[in-house]
């Protein structure tokens, strides 16, 4: 029998930065302006390192294949355990959607070919299907995709923050740089993207599902992350640095890119460089939406399994044994998605399927936190290879702070707080799209639910009877 691949502890420390580091979210984030330094800071420290001390502990005791869906079932139970499950994988098609929109311009960026709606709509199908085909395969299969990813999106942001600081250096500075300009104002603009840097900072949880991968999780996991999350740090806020100082924030917008800024940068929108360019990032595409399947798919095909999540997610393939079920229903979604897309009122498409996907991703993590701390309390005993010290006190403190970031974040993503015509037209469809994909999700509980008091009603049926 031939030994399985399994991943050394550098494939697990790539694996964590080509599924945490989005580099497609960094010019975004810029759009806040010099405050955005005060947010990466404050986040690092009451987001990230929480979250990443309670990922490593919960990794490490409950590692397999249900990763969240588990920690949560595990501490509250199938009814949160199915929501969960549901909102972390809903949430995945619809971000699959919003990068298949971005690659028929970078095509064009790289080519200088144009297309038609229908030349676009067939590169994104491509795009979503190629995702598809290649998570059919285990994980150590991919691992040289993954690794791959991890060193462009390191190599393209530390080279947009050189590029930046060169560009400053030679022709000044294009914002202002005070310490009252780089404080919070807190107004709804700002606010509103506090989401995409939390985005940014979440995906620890996925190399636990990678467990059974590694050559040895319990050390591998909490090392990786650690490493990782401190290299992420790193070269966020020095690529972000790099486009704050060269490109004036009036010139970002929410459907900025790292290619635009690469645009910006250089004064250029075509050539050998942009191309290029434009050519890694869309690799750092692939690298993404795979890294991120292995362990969504994972997730949502042991919920099927337990019950939580409806039956054709369960569906594994016959040599591999892989989700093939839930892989092919992100397809499926995704393709609906890009396909009603000419349909939707001219807008930010990019933006409109990202902000939807951040609200449903955000979702899944609220029970998160709390199941950490109560998986203290009822399963004091299980064997914590990696564990968190501290009073209690400050337990419910590392439990508090996310939590509130999270939420803080959901308000004012999802709930319009203006209701100007601009601010509506942005936010009431992401508004609505929650909306409907959470009732979706509490219509599968409630029917889940009957059917359960039905079995139950036939089995005490069946025991009178033979009684």
């Amino acid at each position: 029998m031939e030994k399985k691949k399994k991943f050394s502890l550098m494939s697990a420390i790539l694996s964590v930065i080509c599924v945490v580091f989005v580099a497609e979210a960094a010019a975004p984030v810029a759009a806040i302006g010099n405050s955005q330094f005060f947010w990466w800071i404050f986040l690092l420290i009451t987001f990230l390192l929480p979250y990443g001390l309670i990922s490593s502990e919960l990794g490490t005791t409950y590692n397999g294949e249900g990763g969240i869906y588990d920690w949560v079932t595990k501490a509250f139970g199938h009814k949160w355990g199915a929501r969960v499950s549901w909102f972390y994988w809903i949430n995945y098609p619809l971000w699959l959607a919003s990068l298949a929109v971005m690659c028929p311009g970078l095509i064009t960026t790289i080519t200088g070919m144009e297309f038609n709606t229908v030349g676009n709509i067939l590169i994104e199908l491509i795009f979503i299907w190629i995702v598809v085909w290649i998570s059919f395969f285990p994980v150590s299969d991919s691992v040289w995709i993954l690794n791959g990813a991890a060193v462009i999106k390191m190599f393209l942001a530390l080279l947009i923050g050189f590029l930046g600081l060169y560009v400053a250096l030679t022709k000044g500075m294009a914002n202002e740089f005070t310490l009252k300009s780089m404080l919070p104002t807190f107004d709804l603009h700002s606010l509103s993207f506090v989401s995409v840097i939390l985005f940014n900072l979440l995906g620890f949880e996925v190399i636990c599902t990678f467990a059974d991968d590694m050559e040895d999780p319990n050390k591998q996991i909490p090392k990786s992350i650690v490493v990782a999350g401190l290299v992420i740090a790193a070269i966020y806020i020095f690529s972000a640095f790099g486009i704050g100082v060269a490109i004036p924030t009036s010139e970002i917008s929410t459907s900025s890119g790292l290619i635009d800024s690469f645009k910006l940068l250089t004064g250029s929108t075509s050539g050998w460089f942009i191309g290029l360019m434009a050519f890694l990032f869309m690799l750092t595409l692939f690298g993404n939406m795979i890294s991120w399947s292995l362990g969504v798919n994972n997730t949502a095909c042991y919920a099927a399994e337990n019950g939580d999540m409806p039956k054709v997610f369960g569906k594994r393939g016959g040599k591999n044994n892989m989700p093939v079920g839930t892989a092919i229903m992100n397809g499926v979604v995704a393709s609906i998605v890009v396909l009603i897309a000419p349909l939707l009122p001219n807008q930010d498409l990019f933006w409109s399927f990202f902000s939807l996907n951040l609200v449903m991703f955000l979702l899944s993590y609220v029970p998160v936190f709390p199941a950490f701390y109560k998986l203290r309390k009822i399963d004091p005993e299980r064997p914590r290879p990696f564990k968190v010290k501290g009073s209690d006190n400050f337990l419910k403190l590392l439990v508090a702070a996310p939590m509130i970031m999270i939420i803080i974040s959901l308000i004012f993503t999802a709930i319009p707080l203006k209701f100007d015509s601009e601010t509506l037209r942005e936010q009431l469809p992401v508004t609505i799209g929650a909306i409907i994909f959470i009732l979706i999700g509490e219509v599968f509980i409630v029917i889940k639910n009957i059917k359960l008091k039905g079995e139950k009603k036939d089995v005490k049926e069946n025991n009178r009877k033979h009684a």
